[in-house]
């Protein structure tokens, strides 16, 4: 596990791949194979980084970023990412949206930093 959820990026422009769905019960395989495709897209050229949570209920938001339009349609036509997708339909999901937008701006703030100085 990484010591942050936030994905490390570029400056902006990228693209930001956000896909918000309502599991349905019980994991089936569900969190063994989210794992592998996240692990399968840091393999692909283009990819940034994944920030993704999931609440109690269900719900849950993964935001996939990646450097242009070509990667995300190269992602989408992996074969093993396409399986997983028709699983996802059958099996994992009650419903989901997936938008794909381009970043223009993008900044944070971490408390720490901010206050790494201060110590004096």
């Amino acid at each position: 596990m990484h010591p942050t959820a936030f994905a490390t990026l570029p400056k902006p422009p990228y693209y930001a791949v956000i896909f918000s769905s309502q599991r349905t019960d019980g994991d089936n395989g569900y969190g063994e194979t989210a794992d592998r495709m996240v692990e399968l897209a840091r393999q692909q050229p283009g990819f940034l980084g994944v920030e993704s949570t999931r609440g109690e209920d269900g719900f849950g938001i993964t935001v996939a970023y990646w450097e242009s339009e070509d990667a995300i349609r190269a992602w989408r036509l992996h074969a093993e990412h396409t399986a997983a997708r028709e699983r996802g339909r059958a099996e994992w999901y009650r419903h989901f949206e997936l938008r794909i937008a381009r970043v223009e701006r993008a900044y944070g703030w971490d408390r720490e930093q901010a206050h790494s100085g201060d110590a004096a």
